[in-house]
């Protein structure tokens, strides 16, 4: 069951502001143009809270992005990494969803692909999970290839939904209930930059989006102030997930390639830290970055990625914020409950 205390938020309506950049006109990573997204969400009101969520690259029907996988702990099944990691190449949308049901959910992305390549002997999907087993579960494996493929071909534009939704419906993490979370920056890049990435002269303006899928342990901080759940849901039980994790998806229309975009999503992966992440053990926390710039553009020199990288941080930490206040208080398998974030103003601002 769910307890839904009054309407959820994003984090800018709270007032909690992160970094000086602007953000796309969403505040998502769709202000990338032709990035879509689709969620499908299983949640039977009981034992199980789980789902999928894809990441569509319109421009993929043209062919492989340029795409970078970083690892910032591999205890986590990221299907199809290594040939990103060899090739530097992004083959097929990103999927996410929850840990057992991932291999099914690899073999659902490949009925997608043939589909779309009738003479393709050869196929690289990409799909990323979090263990939602803390509510949901897991060992049931629910997800079917028609759930994979609802939110494949039902992936769109627009504010994509976060919290409880498609691979984030049974996730918790930093000891509250969580979930998908986006945001998105809009920064200058060469020409003359002006201080802070943006506002400059004579460069390009491009978009960088970020979508988390959070599921990790630590304490949460916003904004550099400690919100411990003990403190501020009574007789809240700490959930501790059996192998919390995190995946984020960058995109951006920044010309880059693979060896760039593996440097953003390393920053991707830092930024987990600004929100209290404790980087356990048995946290697997990958980032994936792609670049949606047409084929032939020169890429953005070394020396000009530190808007990017401000852009890229700041992009995940308001994700990772989003997909927090987002979430609302669901009780799921086991009687096992996890608390929505309380907007109390003495925490977030």
């Amino acid at each position: 069951m769910h307890a839904h205390g009054g309407e959820r938020v994003r984090a800018r309506s709270l007032g909690v502001v992160v970094g000086a950049l602007p953000t796309g006109p969403l505040n998502a990573i769709t202000d990338v143009p032709g990035v879509l997204v689709g969620h499908t969400t299983v949640d039977d009101g009981a034992d199980l809270h789980t789902g999928v969520t894809a990441i569509v690259p319109e421009s993929l029907a043209g062919g492989g992005l340029p795409a970078a996988v970083h690892t910032g702990n591999g205890y986590g099944k990221l299907v199809g990494s290594t040939q990103v990691d060899e090739l530097g190449v992004l083959e097929s949308p990103v999927v996410l969803t929850a840990t057992l049901s991932v291999f099914r959910a690899a073999d659902a992305v490949l009925t997608y692909l043939m589909g779309r390549r009738p003479d393709g002997v050869s196929f690289n999907p990409l799909v990323g999970e979090t263990n939602d087993g803390f509510l949901s579960d897991i060992r049931r494996r629910p997800i079917t290839e028609r759930h994979v493929l609802d939110a494949l071909e039902g992936a769109a534009g627009g504010l994509p939904a976060e919290g409880c939704v498609g691979a984030g419906t049974g996730t918790t993490a930093l000891g509250f209930k969580a979930g998908i979370g986006t945001s998105s920056r809009r920064v200058t890049v060469g020409g003359n930059v002006a201080a802070g990435g943006s506002g400059g002269t004579g460069g390009s303006e491009v978009t960088v989006g970020a979508l988390a899928q959070a599921n990790f342990g630590g304490l949460l901080t916003v904004r550099g102030v400690p919100v411990p759940v003990e403190e501020v849901v009574p007789g809240a039980r700490r959930p501790e997930p059996p192998g919390n994790s995190c995946m984020i998806v960058v995109a951006t229309d920044a010309p880059l390639d693979a060896r760039r975009l593996g440097r953003l999503a390393r920053r991707a992966v830092f930024a987990m830290g600004r929100v209290g992440a404790s980087y356990a053990q048995g946290s697997g926390d990958y980032a994936i970055a792609f670049s949606t710039a047409p084929p032939g553009a020169p890429a953005v020199p070394d020396p000009a990625l530190d808007p990017l990288f401000a852009a890229v941080m700041d992009a995940v930490e308001e994700a990772l914020l989003n997909s927090l206040f987002m979430a609302t208080t669901t009780t799921g398998f086991a009687g096992r409950t996890a608390h929505a974030v309380p907007y109390d103003r003495r925490y977030l601002g």
